[in-house]
């Protein structure tokens, strides 16, 4: 096979829209962002690019200095928590955006600072709203 013209496309490509395999700015981030906002509803269809930039995006929310904070405070949730938490920041949501799934904005706040667990109907109902597994609200073994 001649890789010639798969070559030319992909120096075009990323000459255009860098920021899809990696992220180098603030302004990346933001052009990452809308093209995933784009996307996302068409999967099947865009999917290798999906994977490419949410690996982009991910590794930019992990590394840079504006998340550090945000990053930490994930880290000391437990992962049902800091799955939701990730989810409503992601989704730009509120605690009152979450009553159909949870209940109450009091529920939720107590989720989220650890005094409440959720309950299978509440990570249900929480798994068909973002399209994720059940499992990702469950704690992982920390090595």
């Amino acid at each position: 096979m001649d890789f010639s013209s798969v070559k030319a496309k992909a120096v075009d490509f990323f000459a255009e829209a860098g920021f899809i395999s990696r992220i180098r700015n603030e302004a990346d981030y933001e052009h990452a962002l809308a093209l995933m906002d784009e996307i996302i509803e068409d999967y099947d269809l865009y999917r290798p690019l999906i994977e490419v930039l949410s690996a982009s995006i991910e590794k930019w929310e992990n590394d840079a200095e504006n998340f550090s904070d945000f990053n930490q405070r994930i880290e000391d949730l437990d992962d049902g928590a800091a799955v939701l938490k990730t989810l409503m920041d992601q989704y730009r949501i509120g605690a009152g955006d979450l009553e159909d799934e949870i209940g109450s904005t009091d529920h939720v706040l107590e989720i989220l600072n650890g005094s409440r667990n959720m309950t299978r109907e509440q990570i249900q109902s929480l798994s068909n709203r973002f399209h994720i597994g059940p499992s990702a609200f469950f704690e992982k073994q920390h090595p």
